[in-house]
C-alpha cells in the first residue's frame, strides 16, 4: 500500500498520546525524537557502559535472562547474548497480526526507549523510527505472548527487523527479508550492545497498542448504538419520556446520560414516537428498548476506566531493568500485563452486553406479536418472502461469538521459564479476542440499523424524526436497500457495516442533532 503521511509524531520522555499512538498505527504519520529525548537515551546509554565494565553481574546487562539470569556473561559474548536473545524469542506462531497493531506496537517500544529509562543507544531509537517512517512492518505472529515479561514474541519478530534479520512487510505490501528492505530504504541494521536486546523486548506495548485503538473503535460504536436504538425505539412507536435527562440525574453515572442525551436528541421532532397501535395502551416499553441509556451507559463508563489505565500506561517506561534518575540499574516487575488485560476483559463483556440488547431490540423489530404493526420479519409478503429473518440469525451467532469472547483471558495464567515467570497476565491474548469482539459489535450494530431503518420506512403516514430522516437518506445512498421483495441480502448487510464502521452513521446524524456524547 501507499504510505500517506498525515503529519508527525514528536516523541520525548514523557509518554505518549492515544491520538499520537493511531496517528502512527493507522495515518501513517511520521516520528521525529525530540531533542530532549536524544540527551535522555545518550545520559542512560552512558549509565548502562559504566555498569558494563564493572566485574559485577548486573542483570540484563552482563547475565543471561530469565531463569538464566544466574550466569555472568563476558564482554567477549555479550553482542552474542543480545543477538541471541532476540533470535531465540522470535518464537511467534499462527497468522500474522495485523499491521496497524505491528506499528502500535513498535512505536510505543520506541516510547519507552526515548523515556531515558533502558539504556539504549540513541542510534537504535532512530532506526526504529526509521523503520517504522519507511512503512516497514515486521512479520509478527498471532501466538507467542503471555503478557508478561512484556510481549515477549511479538516484540522480538519486531527487534529481529531491525537487525535486518526474518521477513517484513515494505510499504507495498509485499513480504521480503527485512535485510532487502532495510538496504532499500538505506536503513543501517543495528547490531545490539549490552542490554539492548533485552530493553527492545520488554514491555506491554502490543496490548497497549491494541487497547488504545479498541478504544477509539468502541467511542465510535457506542454513539451509533445510541442512534440505532433510537431508531428501533421509533419504529417501535415507543416513548421517548424515559430518556429526560431529570430521570438520568437521579441515578447520576454520566455515561448514561450521556446516552440518553444522544437518543434524544436523535428523536428530536419525531411524529412516530407515544403512538401505540394496540387496543391496550402500552403502559412502559420492553428492556431492550427502555434500559438502553443504562446498558449502553455501562460500557461508556466502562470505558473511560479503560481510558484511564491505558493513559497511565502511556506515560509509563516499562522495562526490566530500568535505568533510574540516580544512575541505579534496578530490577522490577512493571511489565506485567495485569493492570491492560483487566480491562482489555472488561472491555469485551461490555460489548458482549451491548451486542446483546441491540439484538433483542432487532428481534422485536420483526416479531409481528411484538413490533405494534409492522409485517413480519418486515417482508414485503410475508410467506413469499421472509424479509430480514436470516439476518437476525447473523445477528444472533455474532452475538453468541461475543459471549465466549467475554469469558476473560486475565483470570488464567499459565507459569514459564521453569517457574521464574510463574504468573502471567494474559494479556495479549486478552487484546487479540477483544479486536475480534470490537469486529463482531460494529456488525450487530449494523444489523439493527438495517432493519430499524426498513421498520421507520414501512410506518407509512407517520414522519420520522430529522436525524432519522438523515440516516436513511444517507443509508440509501450508501447502497443499502430499502422495503422491497427479497434479495440477496449479504450485500446490503456489508454496506450496512461499512456504513457504521467508517463512522457515516454518526456523521450523518450529527449535523441534524449536534454532536454526540
Amino acid at each position: 500500500m501507499d504510505m500517506h503521511s498525515v503529519g508527525t509524531v514528536a516523541l520525548g520522555t514523557s509518554g505518549t498520546s492515544a491520538e499520537d499512538v493511531i496517528a502512527v498505527a493507522r495515518g501513517n504519520a511520521r516520528i521525529e525524537l525530540t531533542a530532549e529525548a536524544r540527551t535522555a537515551l545518550a545520559a542512560s546509554r552512558e549509565i548502562v557502559d559504566a555498569l558494563a565494565a564493572k566485574p559485577e553481574p548486573v542483570y540484563g546487562v552482563s547475565t543471561g535472562f530469565g531463569a538464566l539470569a544466574s550466569r555472568h556473561i563476558g564482554p567477549d559474548l555479550r553482542a552474542q547474548l543480545q543477538r541471541n536473545i532476540v533470535r531465540s524469542h522470535a518464537a511467534g506462531m499462527g497468522p500474522r497480526v495485523e499491521r496497524e497493531v505491528v506499528r502500535a506496537l513498535m512505536f510505543l517500544r520506541l516510547k519507552t526507549v526515548c523515556s531515558g529509562h533502558t539504556g539504549v543507544r540513541p542510534e537504535v531509537a532512530q532506526t526504529m523510527a526509521d523503520v517504522l517512517n519507511a512503512g516497514i512492518t515486521p512479520v509478527v505472529h498471532e501466538y507467542g505472548s503471555l503478557g508478561c515479561s512484556g510481549d515477549l514474541a511479538p516484540l522480538s519478530h519486531c527487534a529481529l527487523t531491525l537487525m535486518g534479520e526474518g521477513d517484513a512487510e515494505g510499504p507495498d505490501g509485499e513480504v521480503r527479508p527485512a535485510g532487502e528492505l532495510l538496504a532499500a530504504h538505506g536503513i543501517t541494521p543495528v547490531e545490539l550492545r549490552e542490554k539492548e536486546g533485552l530493553a527492545l523486548l520488554n514491555g506491554t506495548d502490543g496490548m497497549l497498542g491494541m487497547l488504545v485503538m479498541a478504544l477509539a473503535d468502541l467511542d465510535l460504536l457506542y454513539k451509533s448504538a445510541d442512534v440505532t436504538a433510537a431508531l428501533t425505539l421509533e419504529a417501535l412507536l415507543g416513548t421517548e419520556k424515559v430518556l429526560a435527562p431529570e430521570l438520568h440525574a437521579i441515578r447520576p453515572h454520566p455515561g448514561q446520560a450521556a446516552s440518553a442525551a444522544n437518543m434524544l436528541a436523535v428523536l428530536a421532532g419525531s411524529g412516530l414516537t407515544g403512538h401505540h397501535q394496540d387496543d391496550a395502551p402500552r403502559v412502559q416499553d420492553a428492556y431492550s428498548v427502555r434500559c438502553a441509556p443504562q446498558v449502553a451507559g455501562a460500557g461508556r463508563d466502562t470505558m473511560a476506566h479503560a481510558r484511564t489505565v491505558a493513559e497511565r500506561e502511556l506515560a509509563a517506561a516499562v522495562d526490566n531493568p530500568v535505568v533510574l534518575p540516580d544512575g541505579r540499574v534496578e530490577s522490577n516487575g512493571n511489565f506485567h500485563g495485569a493492570p491492560v488485560a483487566y480491562v482489555l476483559d472488561f472491555l469485551a463483556i461490555a460489548a458482549a452486553d451491548l451486542g446483546s440488547i441491540a439484538e433483542r431490540r432487532t428481534d422485536r423489530l420483526l416479531d409481528k406479536n411484538r413490533s405494534h404493526g409492522l409485517p413480519p420479519f418486515l417482508a414485503d409478503d410475508a410467506g413469499v418472502d421472509s424479509g430480514l429473518m436470516i439476518a437476525q440469525y447473523t445477528q444472533a451467532a455474532l452475538v453468541s461469538e461475543l459471549k465466549r469472547l467475554a469469558v476473560p483471558a486475565s483470570a488464567d495464567s499459565i507459569p514459564s521459564s521453569a517457574m521464574q515467570e510463574d504468573h502471567v497476565s494474559m494479556g495479549w491474548s486478552a487484546a487479540r479476542k477483544l479486536r475480534t469482539a470490537v469486529d463482531n459489535l460494529a456488525r450487530i450494530v449494523a444489523v439493527e440499523l438495517y432493519a430499524a431503518t426498513r421498520a421507520v420506512e414501512l410506518r407509512a403516514g407517520l414522519t420520522p424524526a430529522p436525524a432519522t430522516q438523515a440516516v436513511i437518506e444517507a443509508i440509501r445512498k450508501a447502497g443499502v436497500e430499502g422495503p422491497g421483495p427479497d434479495r440477496f441480502l449479504a450485500p446490503d448487510l456489508a454496506a450496512a457495516e461499512s456504513f457504521v464502521r467508517t463512522g457515516a452513521l454518526v456523521a450523518a446524524v450529527e449535523p441534524v442533532t449536534g454532536p454526540l456524547s
